[in-house]
């Protein structure tokens, strides 16, 4: 089932790339978060769409958000 506009999402935990675990729950304790998928990282426009949040990585950092990039 899809996720809708304003609702929450499940709880899940990944690894990062320190290879720590990472879990949703714990990241929305202590910001924003936005969730960033993209199918494949190796092409040009999911490339294009990760050098865009890291272009406008100060507008997040002022909306209190981290950013969460999962391919």
């Amino acid at each position: 089932m899809p996720i809708q506009v304003d609702q929450q999402a499940p709880d899940f935990t990944l690894y990062n790339t320190e290879k720590q675990e990472v879990s949703l729950k714990d990241l929305i304790s202590k910001s924003n978060v936005v969730l960033l998928f993209f199918p494949l990282a190796f092409t040009g426009v999911c490339t294009q769409e990760l050098c865009s949040a890291r272009d406008d990585i100060k507008k997040y950092e002022k909306l209190n958000a981290t950013i969460i990039a999962i391919s």
